[in-house]
């Protein structure tokens, strides 16, 4: 048994690489057989762990992987990676939802503009519907608070629908962050979807994430698309 000061190491049933659990996603078996994620790593039974990529959740599916991790045949609904997207997704957007009732999130453009002027910023949110214009603006107030636009982390891998309804209201393009432990976990949730899409993510998330002078944060972009639709807007 490790001391509880080291780490705690998994194998991923892929590249049967060793890492920290934080890096790798859980799988149990259901009581019909069928392989389920536990995200949180609070399901009962054996698991097995495969890297926290949707290419390796996948791969893992193609080659009936899960059987030979569990030492028996189980059910795989085709799909997996998706599902798995589906569950980071829901719970970066439920992170969204908490810092609203938190108190740790601010929307609209001028009250972003004012918040980045004047308040320990964590990280800004702008919709995959933002405009050029609105975004160009949002970085010329970061430059001028923190000398750089890239001063703290900008997501960008949400629509305006889905930050409609994790913060109940509607047209929701920019937001921003405001410096708390529900606003860490925004940065930490989507991360994880970040990495599992495979983007660059958020990574280094210290505790004093958002300080005014000096973020914490490693100044790092998320972004789901390389593309604005057409369309854009600024809100």
């Amino acid at each position: 048994m490790p001391r509880k000061s080291e780490p705690t190491t998994r194998s991923c049933i892929v590249s049967r690489e060793t890492m920290p659990p934080e890096k790798l996603i859980r799988f149990v078996l259901d009581p019909e057989g069928q392989v389920v994620p536990d995200l949180r790593h609070r399901l009962p039974g054996r698991g097995v762990w495969v890297t926290a990529r949707a290419d390796m959740v996948a791969l893992a599916e193609k080659k009936r992987l899960f059987s030979r991790g569990f030492k028996e045949e189980v059910k795989v609904e085709p799909g997996l990676a998706g599902r798995v997207e589906k569950l980071l997704e829901d719970s970066a957007l439920q992170a969204v939802s908490f810092a609203r009732k938190a108190g740790e999130i601010v929307t609209g453009f001028a009250k972003v503009e004012t918040a980045i002027a004047r308040d320990a910023v964590a990280g800004i949110v702008q919709a995959q519907e933002a405009g050029d214009d609105g975004r160009q603006k949002i970085d010329a107030a970061l430059k001028r608070r923190f000398g750089r636009a890239n001063a703290v982390p900008v997501i960008r891998i949400f629509r305006s629908e889905q930050l409609d309804l994790a913060l109940g209201r509607s047209n929701v393009i920019h937001a921003a962050l405001l410096a708390g432990r529900a606003s860490e976990n925004v940065l930490e949730r989507v991360a994880a979807l970040a990495c599992f899409l495979g983007e660059d993510g958020l990574v280094a998330i210290g505790d004093d994430v958002g300080a005014i002078d000096a973020p914490q944060v490693r100044d790092t972009n998320v972004s789901a698309m390389a593309e604005d639709p057409a369309g854009q807007k600024t809100e």
